[in-house]
């Protein structure tokens, strides 16, 4: 049987224009994510933060 492991959802947050473009779900804990993705809005690849699910 497979254990239940505890995921929290996120959401990655465009740094200059606000908009939540992607969601993932990862284990609880650790440190926030910053990664570089493409936001549609721009048109180009700027900073996401994370930001949790309410």
């Amino acid at each position: 049987m497979a254990k239940n492991k505890k995921k929290e959802v996120i959401h990655l947050v465009c740094e200059e224009t606000g908009d939540a473009n992607y969601t993932l779900r990862r284990k609880t804990g650790g440190e926030k994510l910053h990664l570089k993705k493409y936001s549609p809005r721009l048109r180009r690849h700027t900073m996401h933060n994370e930001k949790k699910k309410k």
